[in-house]
């Protein structure tokens, strides 16, 4: 695996911190800012609809600029929309400050993803996938509960400062080790790639990537306040509870990116059920301690074993527009997020409790299964059209990109 690889995966570190770590702070952001819980939920969704919006259209717009240069200017933006969160006077400007980190982070993940699928064969693609999507991983494990720490002892603005600061460190890491790219002799162009959206298994992909998503982020966005007001839980045990989910992520990464690239299907299906399961329990038995506890391990599991095979299943059936496809995934990944986090509020608001969230996300979980079982089907009575070889255009004039 090149070296490169992994220091996308460790800037995704500080991206993935940034995305998440408002599980664990909703409730002084709330209280600071005069906003019930639901509407500080809204401050995740706000971060997903900005990588919807972001991904393809950031990826479209640097489609044919140097990937370095464009990493690089996507991870300054990225710090500067930290600093802008922390100094942020109003829940609006803190709600803009979310949606431009976002934008920058979106397409910091769509080029990020299509450099490191360009540099591997196409066998490696999911284990690629999860050396990125290790940086979330480890994000959860330490990031994310560092941040509720922070929020904890010195206030919520002090975690959006350690993110501005670990951006800072990852803008060194890729001046220092990610090569320039060359762009390609043939330069890539905008039709050809926006052709992968007449494929009905793309829009499947899409479907179930941002159902499997939105149903654990569905609950996992309320996890703080069902821990502590429907489990019973003090508060500081949720940084701790949240690095627990972390753990689960990283082991789920790992195994789901082992095993996919020989089992797409096999680890989408068994990873979201294992997810529906889990999502049932929680919203059965959260008012247990010991219980939400242990299914908040599992949950991150199961979410981060499915998602190197997702990721990869995209670039599968997506292959000859790489840009596309790693901007695609982002952009479903983040229509979950922003759905579920929304869909949570709404049960919440509605008056049906914290736990209600992990019902609502089960019922998500459980429709990508049967639209994972339909992409199955007719993957299966579809014939593998023949393998071809074209530039990508992140590739290097040595390097080019299996597409199938």
């Amino acid at each position: 695996m090149p070296v490169a690889v992994y220091v996308l995966g460790l800037s995704v570190f500080a991206l993935g911190t940034s995305e998440f770590m408002l599980s664990g702070l909703l409730p002084p952001i709330a209280e600071d800012m005069g906003v019930s819980i639901p509407q500080a939920g809204l401050l995740i969704s706000a971060f997903a609809i900005g990588m919807v919006v972001g991904a393809p259209l950031l990826a479209v717009a640097t489609l044919r600029l140097p990937r370095r240069t464009t990493l690089v200017a996507l991870i300054s933006l990225f710090g500067l929309g930290q600093v802008a969160g922390a100094l942020a006077p109003t829940y609006g400007l803190l709600f803009a400050s979310r949606v431009v980190s976002a934008l920058a982070c979106a397409g910091f993940w769509a080029v990020g993803a299509a450099v490191a699928i360009a540099m591997v064969e196409r066998h490696q693609r999911a284990r690629a996938m999860a050396v990125m999507i290790g940086g979330l991983s480890i994000a959860n494990v330490l990031g994310v509960p560092a941040g509720a720490f922070l929020g904890e002892q010195f206030g919520w603005r002090a975690a959006f400062w350690s993110v501005g600061a670990a951006s800072a460190v990852a803008l060194v890491g890729i001046l220092a080790l990610i090569p320039k790219i060359p762009l390609p002799a043939e330069k890539p162009r905008l039709g050809r790639e926006l052709r992968i959206y007449r494929d009905r298994q793309v829009w499947l992909s899409i479907g179930v990537t941002a159902l499997a998503a939105g149903g654990v982020f569905c609950a996992f966005s309320y996890l703080s306040p069902l821990l502590t007001d429907v489990a019973g839980l003090d508060s500081k045990w949720v940084p701790w509870i949240l690095g627990l989910f972390g753990v689960g992520a990283l082991i789920g990464t790992t195994v789901g990116g082992r095993i996919a690239d020989a089992n797409l299907f096999g680890v989408m299906i068994w990873g979201i059920t294992a997810s529906t399961v889990f999502l049932t329990a929680l919203a059965l038995l959260a008012s247990t301690a010991a219980a939400a506890i242990a299914l908040s391990f599992l949950l991150g599991v199961s979410a981060f074993f499915t998602a190197p095979a997702l990721n990869a299943r995209m670039f599968n059936v997506a292959g000859a527009a790489p840009t596309l496809a790693g901007a695609t995934t982002t952009a479903a990944f983040n229509l979950g997020n922003t759905g579920g986090p929304w869909l949570g509020g709404t049960v919440i608001d509605a008056g049906l409790g914290f736990s209600a969230t992990a019902w609502a996300g089960a019922a998500m979980t459980v429709t990508a299964i049967g639209l994972t079982l339909i992409a199955l089907r007719l993957d299966r009575r579809t014939p593998p059209p023949a393998t071809r070889v074209v530039t990508s255009s992140t590739a290097s004039p040595t390097q080019t990109a299996p597409v199938h």
